[in-house]
């Protein structure tokens, strides 16, 4: 495993959540590890809504976000990206080769809009 201070890739990080939380994610199941997925990224949209730019209400929070604010921010997209790992485990994806929809050209193009 990289060490703190070395890059991670995603490979590095799929198996270093498979190591650490395969065993009780499996026996769990994927039904019940995407209900824990979701309320993960409940958690990462009140952190959004949370972080929102300074601005006039209603679209805009009245003061910038604290330093406690951001630090959560940050810690649950952390989390959401450890539970998709996850959820990849156990239905046997490697989210490394997936990605390649994205780096390989002509598969990937256009916007949503």
């Amino acid at each position: 495993m990289p060490s703190p201070r070395t890059s991670l890739t995603i490979r590095a990080f799929q198996e270093l959540i498979r190591e650490r939380y395969y065993a009780t994610d499996s026996a769990r199941g994927g039904a019940g590890t995407f209900l824990l997925f979701m309320e993960e990224v409940g958690e990462l949209a009140t952190a959004i809504h949370d972080n929102r730019p300074v601005g006039p209400p209603p679209a805009h929070k009245r003061n910038p976000p604290t330093a406690e604010e951001r630090a959560n921010l940050e810690e649950e997209f952390a989390d959401v990206l450890a539970w998709l790992m996850t959820l990849a485990n156990i239905h046997g994806v490697d989210f490394e080769a997936a990605l390649r929809k994205y780096t390989d050209e002509g598969r990937v193009e256009g916007i949503k809009e």
